[in-house]
């Protein structure tokens, strides 16, 4: 067996081995994410590294309840809340949900265009764009749950190429390990603005119903799980927190990429990942600034499908739909339409005028409303014995569940009053 052979061999191994929480953490760096910590990074160099350490407790005990509430119940969130609470709970989430994730596909679909037009010069952005949208449809159309299970988790591998760009540049170690575990905050409003961007960019509500829903297919679709138990829980707590780090590794060295690199040169101002990329080649090699597009396209290719079954699950679950990946199209039309309604409208963003940026910010106000009823409602369902039986919560989940809350809750004032003033 050649050594590419038996790389691949083990790669096949563990993302067999990993589930759901592998893709949502994956998919929580998309290129919107990207954009936001790149900017991070070149606005204030190092000194948001801390945040990586601080957001991933949060994010990876919030994915995990929401696990739990999956496989426990067999149910995506949607259905949940549907069951056991007052509808206009379900129905203000959809309303806000809805258009947040469409806005979040169109600058995901915007971002990739601008990337592929940058290394292709020759053909125009608004043909990658309808191309990766296109490409992306009848993937999801053709294939079974499990094989755009399969494709998503090989889609994560391309996401180390984040790992290998800083080993690229010369770094101060000692810099970047005192600004890993001392945070700093800047008490101005560009600063502050970082914080809660990086804050809601993580911690984003689509990742809440993709992961339950997510556990709930897996679960059903095991023939080897009858019943939960501890094992399956410990599994997808084990599952979850990889995922979690993982997502916040790659966040973590694309800060610092864009920390040493645009920072240092003097580059303080990143709207989009294209930005991004074309600012590196000439300070870090176009070795590193390829690799960097390369993974923009890669986590593209992964967010967009979670992004959209996310707002078709919700709806499926509200509306009483046949839903499922592992359904063909003709068993579950008004599922798959969903997914390509979604899509189209976010392409269509970038033929009406609407930039990433503003799609970003519409977002992060949209996901600010969403996220903290969300995390309330999340941690209510895991401290209710008559939905989650003997998995409730336990005390450290819920410390650190309302700590989440108080700072999402606290983010969203924040960010609403510095888009008012």
């Amino acid at each position: 067996m050649t050594p590419f052979k038996k790389i691949t061999h083990k790669l096949s191994k563990i993302l067999k081995v990993m589930g759901p929480g592998l893709i949502t953490g994956a998919s929580d760096d998309d290129p919107s994410g990207i954009a936001t910590y790149s900017q991070a990074g070149a606005g204030f160099g190092l000194t948001t590294l801390w945040m990586t350490c601080f957001t991933f407790p949060m994010l990876a005990n919030i994915q995990g309840m929401c696990a739990r509430i999956g496989l426990v119940t067999q149910k995506g969130l949607t259905g949940t809340l549907k069951t056991y609470y007052p509808k206009w709970i379900l129905y203000f989430v959809l309303l806000l949900s809805f258009p947040a994730i469409v806005l979040n596909i169109g600058a995901d679909i915007q971002g990739m265009g601008a990337v592929s037009n940058m290394l292709i010069p020759q053909v125009p952005i608004y043909v990658f764009s309808l191309g990766i949208t296109v490409i992306l449809i009848f993937v999801i159309i053709k294939f079974d749950y499990k094989k755009i299970a399969g494709i998503l988790k090989w889609l994560c591998v391309v996401m180390l190429v984040y790992f290998i760009v800083p080993l690229m540049i010369k770094i101060n170690w000692m810099d970047v390990l005192k600004n890993t575990v001392i945070p700093t905050i800047i008490f101005n409003k560009d600063f502050i603005a970082t914080m809660v961007a990086i804050l809601g960019t993580t911690i984003s509500p689509y990742l809440f119903f993709w992961q339950a829903t997510m556990e709930a297919e897996e679960f059903i679709h095991d023939p080897k799980k009858v019943i939960v138990n501890k094992r399956i829980l410990k599994d997808m707590r084990n599952d979850v927190n990889i995922g979690m780090f993982f997502s916040h590794l790659v966040m973590y060295f694309i800060i610092l990429t864009t920390g040493v690199v645009l920072f240092n040169a003097g580059i303080h101002k990143i709207d989009t990942v294209d930005q991004a990329a074309k600012a590196l080649e000439p300070l870090a090699g176009q070795f590193a600034y390829l690799l960097f597009a390369i993974g923009v396209l890669g986590t593209g290719l992964l967010a967009i499908p979670v992004l959209a079954g996310s707002i078709s699950y919700m709806m499926a679950e509200t509306f009483n739909w046949q839903e499922g990946l592992d359904k063909k199209f003709y068993e579950a039309r008004p599922f798959y339409i969903t997914m390509i309604t979604a899509m189209g409208v976010g392409l269509l963003l970038n033929f009406i005028g609407v930039s990433p940026i503003q799609s970003l910010i519409y977002t992060a106000i949209l996901y600010g409303l969403t996220a903290p009823i969300l995390i309330g409602v999340i941690l209510h369902i895991c401290n209710n014995k008559a939905v989650m039986k003997e998995y409730t919560n336990n005390k450290i989940q819920n410390i650190v569940g309302f700590i989440t809350l108080i700072l999402m809750t606290a983010a969203a004032v924040v960010m609403i009053y510095l888009e008012l003033s």
